[in-house]
C-alpha cells in the first residue's frame, strides 16, 4: 500500500455509538453537523425513520453531547464557529432498545431509566410512580434546577412494539403504555428545548399520534435526506484511504443505493466500514441480523417472493405503520429492504417507485426467504450461479439437471389447493429466488398488451423468456408432456413476452418448461430461437 496514504488513514469507527469516543479516539467521521445545526435552528420536536445499522443511535450521541456544551469533541466541525457554547442543556435520553416482551418489562425498563436520571441530575424523587408522571416531573425539575430548557432525546422508540409484532394484544398494550410517555412531550412544551426521536417505523404519526403528532417527520424530507449514512462524495473525500485495491464500481453496486427522496443515494455505514476492515464484498449488513418476523409475515399473508420487488405503491401508504393495517411494502420498506427508486404523479396522487437498494439486499433477503420457506437457502443460492453459468453458455442440458437436483434437496410442503396454478407459482418463485441471489438483469411477471411472462433473463447479451407449465397425473406422461412444452412456447410466442426485445439485436431463446405434480420436479424443457 502506498506509504502517504498507510499514514493518512485513522480508526474504522465500527461499533461505536459514542461521539464522544469516535473523536477522542481520532476515527474517521463525516460531519453531520451542518444538517444538525440546520434542524435546531429551524424547528423544535423532529422525527425520524431509518433502518437499523444506519447511525441513528450516534446521531442521538451526536446531539446529547452538542447540547450538554461538550466543545472540544466539536472542533474542526461546520457547528463549531455557529453554536454558543456557554449554554448547556439538561438531556434527557431514552434508549428503548432492551429485550422488552411484557407491558411490565417496558415499564421496569422505563422506570430504571428513568432513576439513572435523576440520580445524576440529583433530582427530587415523584411521589408518583408512573413512568409517565416521573417523566413530566424530571422535564419540570430540571427546567428549574439549569435555568435552561430540556433536549430530550428518544432512541428506538417503536422496539418495544417490533419485538412483539406478530402478539397483536402485546403490541397495542405495549404501544399504549408508550403512547402514555410520549404525551408527555407534548403538554410539557414550555420546558423542552428539542426533541429528536428516532426509530425504524413511522408508527409516529398514526399508532402515536396523541403523544407525537407535534413532531416534524423529516424521514422522506429530501433537505435531511442524507442526515444518516454515507454519500459516494463521502467515501471519495473522508475514507480515501480505505478504497486503494477495491473496485469502486463493484462497491457501488454490492451496497449504494437507498434514497429517502434527496439528490443523492446513500450506503448504509454498517455495510461500508465492514467492507473497509474485512475487504470482502458480502453480506454485512444482513449477517448482523436476519428479518423473520418478516418473511413470517409475507408467508402468513401468502405474499410471493416476485410481488416484493418493482412495487408501485402510493406514497402514504409508505409512510403509515398501524398496527393490524400496515402493508406489507411499509414494513419492507422502513425495515430498510426496499427504497424509494422513482416518483411519480398521477392526477393528485404521488406514487413511488419501491425496489431493493442493492445487490446486497436483493441477494441476501432472497437467500433468506428460500431457506425460511424451504430450510435450503445456501443450495438454492449455489444453484443460482450455476444454472446463470449454463444459460450464458447455453448449455440448457445443465440447466436443466442442475434444476433437477436443487428440487430433488427441497423438503417443501404442497399448496393444500389442487390448483395447478399454485403449483406453477410455487416453483417459479423458486427459480425466482434463486436467481435473485445473482446480479443478473431478472424480469418477473412482465406484462405485455397480451399477458405477463413468467420470468425474462438478460445476461451475457442473451435474452432468455421462460415460461413454467405444470402436469398432473403418470398415464400419457409423454403426451402430457410434449403438450406442456407446446402450450409454453406458443404461448410465449402468441403473448409476445419476446417482442419488446427484438430491439436489442441479441439472440433471444424461448425456454418451455414443464413440472411433474406427482415427480415434484421438473420433467423436460424445450429450448427455441425466437
Amino acid at each position: 500500500m502506498n506509504a502517504e496514504i498507510q499514514t493518512l488513514r485513522r480508526k474504522l469507527p465500527i461499533g461505536y455509538q459514542s461521539f464522544a469516543d469516535l473523536r477522542k479516539d481520532g476515527c474517521y467521521y463525516v460531519d453531520k453537523t451542518p444538517l444538525i445545526r440546520q434542524m435546531i435552528e429551524e424547528r423544535r420536536y423532529y422525527f425520524l425513520s431509518r433502518p437499523r445499522r444506519f447511525g441513528k443511535s450516534l446521531l442521538i450521541d451526536t446531539l446529547q453531547e452538542l447540547f450538554e456544551g461538550n466543545e472540544p469533541l466539536f472542533q474542526g466541525l461546520d457547528i463549531h464557529p455557529h453554536w454558543d457554547w456557554s449554554v448547556e442543556y439538561p438531556v434527557v435520553r431514552l434508549t428503548l432498545d432492551g429485550i422488552v416482551s411484557t407491558p411490565e418489562e417496558l415499564e421496569d425498563n422505563l422506570l430504571s431509566q428513568l432513576y439513572k436520571i435523576e440520580q445524576t441530575f440529583t433530582l427530587q424523587l415523584p411521589p408518583v410512580k408512573a413512568s409517565s408522571e416521573r417523566l413530566r416531573h424530571i422535564l419540570y425539575q430540571l427546567h428549574q434546577i439549569a435555568g435552561q430548557q430540556v433536549a430530550v432525546l428518544v432512541d428506538e422508540y417503536d422496539k418495544p412494539v417490533l419485538d412483539v409484532l406478530e402478539d397483536s394484544d402485546k403490541a397495542r398494550v405495549n404501544r399504549d403504555r408508550l403512547r402514555d410517555v410520549y404525551s408527555i412531550l407534548k403538554s410539557s412544551q414550555k420546558h423542552i428545548r428539542f426533541v429528536f426521536v428516532t426509530g425504524i417505523t413511522m408508527m409516529s404519526m398514526a399508532s402515536f399520534s396523541s403523544g407525537l403528532n407535534n413532531l416534524t417527520n423529516i424521514s422522506l424530507s429530501p433537505r435531511y435526506a442524507t442526515i444518516c449514512g454515507y454519500t459516494d462524495h463521502d467515501l471519495d473525500t473522508v475514507f480515501t484511504p480505505e478504497l486503494e485495491g477495491l473496485d469502486r464500481d463493484k462497491i457501488r453496486t454490492w451496497y449504494n443505493g437507498y434514497h429517502w427522496l434527496g439528490e443523492e443515494k446513500l450506503y448504509n455505514p454498517h455495510d461500508i466500514l465492514h467492507l473497509f476492515y474485512e475487504r470482502e464484498y458480502t453480506e454485512h449488513w444482513f449477517q448482523s441480523g436476519e428479518p423473520g418476523y418478516l418473511y413470517r409475515m409475507l408467508e402468513k399473508n401468502k405474499v410471493s417472493p416476485m410481488q416484493v420487488e418493482n412495487r408501485v405503491v402510493d406514497a402514504s401508504s409508505v409512510s403509515k405503520f398501524e398496527l393490524g393495517k400496515f402493508s406489507h411494502e411499509a414494513l419492507l420498506f422502513q425495515s430498510g429492504y426496499l427504497t424509494i427508486t422513482q416518483k411519480e404523479f398521477d392526477e393528485d396522487n404521488i406514487l413511488y417507485h419501491l425496489d431493493y437498494p442493492n445487490y446486497e439486499v436483493q441477494r441476501s433477503f432472497n437467500k433468506g426467504f428460500a431457506d425460511h420457506l424451504t430450510g435450503c437457502g445456501r443450495e438454492i443460492a449455489e444453484t443460482g450461479n450455476a444454472l446463470i453459468q449454463a444459460l450464458g453458455e447455453n448449455n440448457f442440458l445443465a440447466f436443466k439437471q442442475k434444476i433437477q437436483t436443487m428440487l430433488d434437496g427441497i423438503p417443501y410442503a404442497w399448496p393444500s389447493s389442487g390448483d395447478l396454478s399454485h403449483y406453477e407459482a410455487w416453483y417459479t418463485s423458486l427459480l425466482y429466488m434463486s436467481f435473485r441471489t445473482t446480479p443478473v438483469d431478472l424480469k418477473a411477471e412482465e406484462m405485455t398488451s397480451r399477458g405477463r411472462s413468467d420470468l425474462v433473463i438478460l445476461h451475457q447479451n442473451q435474452v432468455f423468456v421462460l415460461e413454467l407449465k405444470m402436469v398432473q397425473g403418470d398415464k400419457n406422461i409423454e403426451r402430457k408432456v410434449k403438450e406442456g412444452l407446446d402450450e409454453a412456447i406458443t404461448q410465449i410466442r402468441t403473448k409476445g413476452y419476446a417482442e419488446k426485445y427484438r430491439d436489442l439485436d441479441q439472440p433471444i431463446h424461448l425456454i418451455g418448461m414443464v413440472f411433474g405434480e406427482e415427480d415434484r420436479n421438473l420433467l423436460e424443457i424445450r429450448v427455441e430461437k425466437f
